[in-house]
C-alpha cells in the first residue's frame, strides 16, 4: 500500500516524498480513508505510529477541495492539544504537510502574549492548533469566531482530562457548530474518554490498530529498585557506567526537575529542564538544544510526555514513576519511534510500589527488575506482577523475649518490613472529570 492508493492529492504526495514518507502506518492506512469520507473517528494507536499524519493529511485535503475561503477572525478546522509543546509539534507537522497547498495554519497557546495571536487571526486561518485555555480567551475577546468550523480534532483527549480541562472542553463544545466532523486520536483511551466520545461524536468509526494500552514492543523496559534518597546518586552512576549520550528524564514534580538539574549541573553534566512554571520561550529553547544534542540530559515533568518527537532518541529514564499509569506509556513512547529501538529504565523506590503495580496491570506485563550492585535498597520494593497484585514479604518472626528485666512477658509487637507499609497504602489516582454536554434548552428560572 502507498499513500497514493489512499486517495491523497498530488501536492500532499509531493510533500510526503520530500519528508521521506514511503509507506502508510497501520493507523494512517485506516484513518485517512475514513476522514476523507467525512466520518467521525475515534482512533487509538501506540505512540510514535504516525497519528498526526493520520488526521492532518486528510484534513488538509478536505479543506483544499471543499468549502469557502476562510473569513476574518475565523478558522475552518480546529486541533485541540493538552500542552504547548504538543501544539507546537502538531503545528510544525501540519505546516510541513501543507507546504504545497494554498492553506494557512497557526498555533495558539498560553504562556506568551495574546496580542500577536489576536493580530494573526484577523485574516483568519484554515487550520488552528490550540490549547483549550488560550482558545477560550481568544473567543471571549472576539478575536476568534467558530461558526465556519468544519472539523474538530482532539489530540490526546485523555491528557486534557488529566490536566483538568473538562470544564474548558464543555465550554468549547458549546461554541462549535452542531454540524461538523469530529476526530479523536490518542495512544490510550480510558473509559472516561470513551464516554466523552459518545457525547461529542456522531456514529464514530473506531480504529484500534494495537492492543489497548500496550507499550511499544520496540522499547526494552526494566526497573532498578533503589531507596528514594539514593535516586540521584544511582542516576549519575548509571549514566557514567552506560556512557549515556542523550537521555530524556521524567520527574514527578517541578521542584524535582529543578533539584535534579541543579545536581547534574553541579557535577559538570550538561543538563537542562522543562516544566509548567518555566516561560514558553525558555522551554522551547531547552527542547531545541536537546534535539540538537547541545544538551545531554533533559529533565521534564509530563509536559514532555506527549508530542515530543526526537529522531532516534535512545533512552528514557523514569526518575519518578507517574501517578497516572497511562502516562508511563506516553513517556516511554518518546523512544523506540518509527521502527527504531529504544530503552526505558525506571528507578523505583518502596513508596512507588502501587504505581508500579498499576503500570504493570495496565500494560499487562511484569517489568524485569535489575539490582544495581552497591545500590540495593534498605527499604525493599515488594514484588508485583501484571495481575495488579503486590506480593508481600513474609513477616519476620517475633523477636525472642529478652532475659532479665523482671522476668515478665513483654509485648514487642509485630515486626514488619518497611516495604510492606508502603504496599499497604492505597494507590492514589486523580479523579478525572468527564464534561457533561447539555445541548437541550435551558429551563426558565
Amino acid at each position: 500500500m502507498t499513500f497514493a492508493t489512499l486517495g491523497l492529492i498530488e501536492p500532499l504526495l509531493r510533500a510526503l516524498e520530500t519528508l521521506g514518507y514511503q509507506t502508510p502506518t497501520p493507523v494512517q492506512a485506516q484513518a485517512i480513508p475514513a476522514v476523507l469520507a467525512g466520518r467521525d473517528l475515534m482512533a487509538a494507536a501506540q505512540t510514535g505510529t504516525g497519528k498526526t499524519a493520520g488526521f492532518a493529511l486528510p484534513l488538509l485535503q478536505l479543506l483544499t477541495m471543499e468549502g469557502p475561503k476562510v473569513a476574518a477572525n475565523s478558522a475552518r478546522a480546529l486541533i485541540l492539544c493538552p500542552t504547548r509543546e504538543l501544539a507546537e509539534q502538531v503545528h510544525a507537522s501540519v505546516a510541513e504537510y501543507a507546504q504545497h497547498l494554498p492553506l494557512t495554519t497557526y498555533a495558539v497557546y498560553g504562556g506568551v502574549s495574546i496580542n500577536p495571536q489576536m493580530m494573526k487571526l484577523r485574516k483568519g486561518v484554515d487550520i488552528l492548533v490550540a490549547t483549550p485555555g488560550r482558545l477560550i480567551d481568544l473567543f471571549r475577546q472576539n478575536a476568534l469566531k467558530l461558526n465556519q468550523l468544519q472539523t474538530l480534532v482532539l489530540d490526546e483527549a485523555d491528557r486534557m482530562l488529566d490536566l483538568g480541562f473538562s470544564e474548558e472542553l464543555a465550554n468549547i463544545y458549546r461554541m462549535l457548530p452542531k454540524k461538523r466532523q469530529t476526530l479523536l486520536f490518542s495512544a490510550t483511551f480510558s473509559d472516561e474518554i470513551r464516554l466523552l466520545a459518545g457525547q461529542m461524536l456522531n456514529d464514530p468509526l473506531t480504529v484500534e490498530v494495537s492492543p489497548r494500552n500496550v507499550a511499544a514492543s520496540t522499547v526494552k523496559q526494566w526497573v532498578v529498585p533503589v531507596d528514594k534518597k539514593r535516586k540521584p546518586e544511582l542516576f549519575v552512576h548509571l549514566m557514567r557506567k552506560g556512557r549515556w549520550k542523550q537521555v530524556l528524564v521524567f520527574a514527578k514534580t517541578r521542584n524535582g526537575v529543578d533539584a535534579l538539574v541543579d545536581k547534574l549541573q553541579g557535577l559538570g553534566i550538561n543538563a537542562d529542564g522543562i516544566h509548567g512554571d518555566k516561560p514558553q520561550a525558555t522551554r522551547q529553547r531547552a527542547l531545541d538544544r536537546f534535539k540538537s544534542s547541545d544538551v545531554q540530559i533533559l529533565v521534564a515533568t509530563d509536559v514532555a510526555a506527549r508530542g515530543l518527537d526526537i529522531e532516534d532518541l535512545p533512552l528514557v529514564v523514569n526518575f519518578d514513576l507517574p501517578i497516572v499509569a497511562e502516562d508511563y506509556i506516553h513517556r516511554i513512547g518518546r523512544t523506540g519511534r518509527a521502527g527504531n529501538t529504544g530503552e526505558a529504565i525506571s528507578l523505583v523506590c518502596a513508596d512507588e510500589v502501587n504505581m508500579l503495580s498499576a503500570i504493570e496491570m495496565l500494560t499487562r506485563q511484569t517489568l524485569t527488575r535489575k539490582m544495581e550492585p552497591d545500590f540495593e535498597p534498605e527499604h525493599r520494593v515488594p514484588d508485583t506482577d501484571a495481575s495488579g497484585q503486590v506480593v508481600k514479604k513474609p513477616k519476620k518472626p517475633k523477636k525472642p523475649k529478652a532475659s532479665g528485666g523482671g522476668g515478665g512477658k513483654r509485648n514487642l509487637g509485630k515486626w514488619v518490613d518497611s516495604g510492606d507499609a508502603a504496599a499497604a497504602e492505597p494507590s492514589i489516582k486523580p479523579v478525572r472529570k468527564v464534561p457533561v454536554f447539555n445541548t437541550g434548552p435551558r429551563k426558565k428560572k
